[in-house]
């Protein structure tokens, strides 16, 4: 399995205001940004597999709309997330 719980705990640790913040904006991208690297790697293999491509397209736009909401909120989180997370639009 490629996202552990383990791996969970340090992403929202990371990104969150604790281990176990998984509501805050700024966990729930950075989470969405690591499957969405793990897919992209797939398919660079696996060019035929749709229902993962679909998957991506839908994470992908999970990310935008919740991006798009911390901008509205608060633009300086926003920018020190993309920042940090190496996103830019």
């Amino acid at each position: 399995m490629y996202l552990t719980s383990e791996k969970k705990q340090e992403i929202f640790g990371k990104y969150g205001t604790s281990n176990s913040d998984t509501g805050s904006p700024e966990s729930q991208v950075a989470l969405f940004s690591y499957r969405i690297s793990h897919l992209t790697e797939h398919l660079k293999s696996n060019k035929k597999d749709y229902s993962t491509s679909r998957s991506l397209k839908t994470l992908v736009g999970k990310r935008r709309k919740l991006l798009d909401y911390l901008k509205d909120k608060n633009i300086e989180r926003y920018r020190a997330l993309i920042k940090e997370l190496g996103i830019r639009k």
